[in-house]
């Protein structure tokens, strides 16, 4: 099997094991878990896995004052975006929300262009229309009854800080292995979302009380983390970034057949159209970053000028 091959095989299973985060999540729900609780454990045991990981590959745990910092923007920032995004399930269908979600790219776009100077394509403009009007579709709802604004709201403001995450990372000069990087990271998040619990809602913790708990716990820390975790890095390192962020399509896919399949969300056509809008606009900003429009008009210049003109 060659590189590439198993790049696009480490792709498929990194997004298509990240969209079962409603799996693992709307189970526990159901076991009268809250949100922070569910995120809570969900970090704790991702952390035992990859600092097992570290200590199998032998990574140095020390850091700087500076790495701490930035390590701890990065945590604060994750933490937020997760627990708007597990808190949302209680709004809206767990589909929906994440195919909301994955418009983070459009608003990365967005955010560089105004702070970082970077030119804002056509390509970039038609993206934010087409990913704002499937929105709106999904908005609208499948049978007239639109979706709660709370929960839009929820799943915005998670995009956003995920977007605020990926440009701190690329901003920073932070350099250490993706394993470590995400192992503090989601220490922090773990920390985080334990002092919201116990100090802003007052809601302390849950304890895992039945074997299903435990199971869908780990589940959610194995599967849609670690496993999404070490599989992304992989597909980078295979094939690169942007073909592995062109299979992150298949996210939201997975969401929507997790939650019309095993929790009997609703899906109709006008909610297929939105989320096939949201999908090719993102997929437009991820593939025009990589292959420039004046390139790909020039490419077609050249091929138009050597085909030979027949009159009939």
């Amino acid at each position: 099997m060659n590189t590439k091959v198993k790049g696009t095989i480490f792709g498929i299973v990194s997004a298509v094991s990240y969209g079962t985060n409603p799996l693992g999540a709307l189970y526990l729900y159901q076991e009268g878990l809250s949100s922070s609780s569910v995120l809570f454990y969900r970090f704790l045991f991702a952390v035992l896995i990859l600092a097992g990981i570290m200590l199998v590959q032998r990574q140095s745990f020390a850091l700087s004052r500076k790495e701490l910092k930035t390590l701890g923007t990065l945590g604060l920032l994750f933490a937020v975006s997760s627990l708007t995004f597990y808190t949302s399930f209680h709004y809206m269908d767990a589909g929906i929300a994440a195919t909301i979600l994955f418009v983070y790219p459009i608003m990365v776009a967005v955010i560089m262009a105004l702070f970082f100077k970077e030119r804002l394509s056509g390509v970039t403009l038609f993206s934010i229309l087409l990913a704002l009007s499937g929105i709106a579709l999904l908005y609208q709802g499948g049978s007239g009854a639109g979706l709660s604004t709370a929960g839009v709201l929820l799943v915005l403001v998670s995009s956003l800080t995920y977007a605020l995450y990926i440009v701190v990372v690329n901003q920073s000069s932070i350099a250490m292995s993706s394993i470590k990087l995400t192992f503090y990271v989601l220490l922090i998040c773990m920390a985080a979302i334990a002092l919201q619990a116990t100090l802003i809602s007052g809601t302390p913790l849950q304890p895992l009380t039945t074997p299903r708990m435990w199971i869908f716990a780990l589940m959610l820390a194995l599967i849609p983390t670690v496993i999404s975790l070490v599989t992304m890095t992989r597909a980078v390192h295979a094939i690169g970034s942007t073909p592995t962020a062109i299979m992150g399509a298949l996210e939201p896919l997975t969401a929507v057949v997790v939650g019309v399949t095993l929790f009997g969300e609703a899906f109709t056509l006008r909610l297929g159209v939105g989320i096939l809008m949201i999908l090719v606009a993102v997929l437009l900003i991820i593939v025009s970053k990589a292959i420039p429009v004046h390139r790909v008009m020039t490419k077609i210049g050249h091929v138009l000028r050597e085909v030979p003109l027949h009159k009939h």
